[in-house]
């Protein structure tokens, strides 16, 4: 409650609400589904991080953590399907914890309480506080709705506070990341030399002759493979063929979706809504009386887009008129009204590059100011704002181009206001403009917008009614208690004219099967209660219910021949069939020659316009081997025969048109620079948790 005080001292205000959102962007990723109890468990391990033992405890309370700042965040409790998130999220958050508090240590990196009192309510209110705290007649954030709160929160119950507590790690944590995310990228450089030979990779051409022979050319028969080259093959290549906890199942999917009445029935009652909406006397109650969606009456600020099935059916949206209904891509059924349009406040979108100055003396604030007008310079040149953004940005903006999104002139401070309302058009403003922060280079994007629009909606659901559903349900009822083994299930498929779908290799942490999602509930029965050839009782999906039977399971470790054998019959034949062919090839000196040797499946293309960045040759394939080859010629000369996975191939240089030079390749080192910096965090969290050697067992569990 530190903080609560010291901004009660400030500004008399307490602290509270929001955040939960931070868990996302510390995290991200897509996650495991709903719990089950450990009844009949003698584990109590759920994983491991950094030589750490996490047990099951402990994981769930961190759960029970992420649940609460869901519920905090959303009013309602997850469901059984956004559990498989809650779980992940917690998850994420240990190995965060874990891995990256060490890196903050060592990097010395830490976040202030003057910065977090900034955050919640000073002049850089966090993303989370603004988009949560909106006030719906306006679409804009409202501070008197966060005002409000804090002054209630230290009288509020001690589950409110406790919240708080831990929303102030979160706000904490998400401000390390973003430090530490931006340190990562922007410690991203490419040098002059490698830019150039960027641009000459991507702009030297030749023109070649390329000779293709597939391992089709010689028949599977005509090759003989012994059992000690497949085992001596996968001995060498383990590392290929590593395998995890995987399991093959077969399974029939007994379909639920809305039948013919089904969508008769929802036709005939979004039609009778929308005519009834046409004359609500309160547009606002009646959408939220009548619509299964969310969010059934809202407010869009200017540079807000409006639905998607609005805005592609219809042109203009005028006040007072019924639009639809219209079929959503999601298969429901949905009607709009403009309940009105109205000028408000003006709001526009720019983006920015930031050089802080906060905590320099005067000397060391010049320095910034040159650095800054020289990257302005280099922008009015170039026209590189997005990628200068991404290279000396200071702030959270940085990876996104410095994109501030659209705002309102009391949302900035007031030097980086007026700059950007004073814009005459888009583009970049031509000076400098430096506020309490710092120096900043301001481009306008768009224009200030003043139009808000209230938009009424009615959306149906086309779903099975019950009638349908207890249909697929009795069908597959009586084929999974007919079935009792996998011989069985087999047989009484073929009798009944059901499709056996195949899922191989299925890891044990997924959520999905095949193209059917959030079927959890199905892998963690292959993978912690089914026996092989066992037959499963119904599961109930989302749009089907499912039967299945496991063929068999696989432990992680290195992979047997048994396990990857036709992979690597496949490997040792086309080598072999590659040293069949180069061996036939020996002696002729022309591409004419060596096609006649394989007269009916032997191919010269002609290349006119190879590129030394490509990696595929049209009308061949994936060939990167024969590419580098082609540019290590001169004119007239043949390669040596290559081996690639798709075939053998000889290349003649015919000319090359090399790159022609130019003066500056800052273009093509920003570009680089941009694209190493995008891959950087994902690349900085596999290769930390890697080095942590995370270990995750929880599938035995949930």
């Amino acid at each position: 409650m530190a903080l609560i005080k010291q901004i009660r001292q400030r500004t008399g205000l307490a602290i509270g609400v929001i955040a939960g959102g931070l868990i996302l962007f510390l995290l991200g990723g897509d996650l495991l589904s709903p719990s089950s109890n450990l009844l009949g468990s003698n584990q109590n391990i759920v994983g491991e991080i950094a030589g750490e033992e996490i047990s099951y405890e402990e994981y769930l309370a961190k759960v029970e953590e992420v649940k609460a700042a869901y519920q905090q965040r959303t009013g309602r409790i997850p469901s059984e399907v956004e559990m498989f998130t809650v779980r992940e999220q917690a998850w994420q958050t240990m190995i965060v914890e874990r891995v990256f508090n060490e890196e903050y240590d060592k990097l010395g990196l830490t976040v202030s309480d003057a910065e977090l009192v900034d955050m919640v309510q000073g002049k850089n209110i966090v993303a989370e506080l603004r988009q949560q705290l909106v006030n719906p007649q306006t679409g804009e954030f409202d501070k008197n709705q966060l005002v409000t709160f804090l002054q209630s929160l230290e009288t509020a119950d001690p589950a409110q506070q406790a919240f708080w507590a831990q929303q102030e790690k979160l706000f904490a944590d998400s401000r390390l990341r973003i430090k530490y995310d931006n340190l990562m990228a922007t410690s991203e450089y490419a040098t002059s030399a490698e830019a150039k030979l960027e641009y000459k990779a991507a702009n030297s051409m030749a023109d070649a002759s390329i000779l293709f022979i597939p391992y089709t050319a010689i028949n599977d028969s005509d090759v003989s493979l012994e059992e000690s080259e497949l085992t001596a093959y996968l001995k060498n290549n383990q590392s290929k063929f590593k395998t995890g906890n995987t399991a093959n199942l077969e399974y029939i999917s007994f379909s639920i979706l809305p039948s013919g009445i089904d969508s008769a029935d929802v036709i005939t009652r979004i039609n009778e809504l929308t005519e009834e909406l046409k004359t609500a006397e309160n547009d606002s109650l009646f959408a939220v009386r009548n619509s299964e969606t969310q969010t059934p009456f809202l407010t869009y600020a200017p540079g807000d887009a409006l639905p998607v099935s609005l805005t592609n059916n219809v042109g203009e949206v005028l006040p007072g008129q019924v639009y639809g209904p219209f079929v959503t891509p999601n298969s429901s059924y949905v009607t709009y009204k403009v309940a009105a349009q109205y000028e408000g406040t003006p709001r526009i979108r720019a983006s920015h590059i930031l050089f802080s100055t906060q905590g320099l003396d005067s000397a060391a604030i010049l320095q910034v100011k040159a650095q800054a007008e020289q990257v302005l310079a280099d922008v009015k040149a170039n026209g590189n704002f997005a990628v200068a953004a991404q290279q000396y940005g200071q702030d959270g903006t940085a990876q996104n181009g410095g994109d501030l999104g659209w705002f309102a002139k009391d949302e900035f401070v007031e030097p980086f206001s007026n700059a950007a309302f004073a814009a005459s058009a888009p583009g970049l403003i031509n000076e400098l403009v430096e506020t309490e922060y710092g120096f900043h280079i301001i481009e306008v994007t768009d224009m200030p917008k003043s139009t808000y629009t209230k938009i009424a909606t009615i959306e149906l659901e086309l779903v099975a009614s019950d009638a349908t559903r207890n249909d697929a349900f009795r069908n597959a009822d009586t084929f999974a208690a007919e079935a009792g083994n996998r011989g069985e299930f087999t047989e009484k498929a073929g009798a009944a004219g059901y499709r056996i779908i195949q899922e191989n290799n299925l890891d044990a942490g997924s959520r999905n099967l095949n193209n059917i999602q959030n079927a959890r509930e199905v892998v963690r029965w292959a993978f912690s209660e089914a026996s092989e050839d066992e037959v499963s009782p119904v599961f109930e999906l989302d749009n089907s219910y499912l039967v299945a039977t496991l063929v068999n399971r696989k432990e992680e470790g290195d992979a047997t021949l048994a396990d990857v054998r036709e992979q690597v019959e496949l490997l040792v034949r086309n080598e072999k069939k590659a040293a069949m062919i180069i061996e036939k090839l020996k002696g002729k000196t022309t591409l004419a020659e060596m096609q006649a040797a394989y007269p009916n499946e032997a191919s010269v293309n002609e290349i006119p316009d190879l590129k030394l960045s490509a990696a595929v040759i049209p009308g061949i394939g994936f060939a990167p081997r024969a590419i580098g080859s082609v540019f290590g010629l001169t004119n007239g000369q043949i390669t040596m025969p290559i081996q690639e996975d798709i075939g053998v191939m000889v290349a003649k240089l015919n000319t090359l048109t090399p790159a022609a030079e130019i003066g500056d390749y800052t273009n093509f080192q920003g570009q680089l620079t941009q694209n190493a910096s995008q891959r950087t965090t994902y690349q900085v969290m596999m290769a930390l948790q890697e080095l942590a050697n995370v270990k995750d067992f929880r599938y035995k569990f949930f």
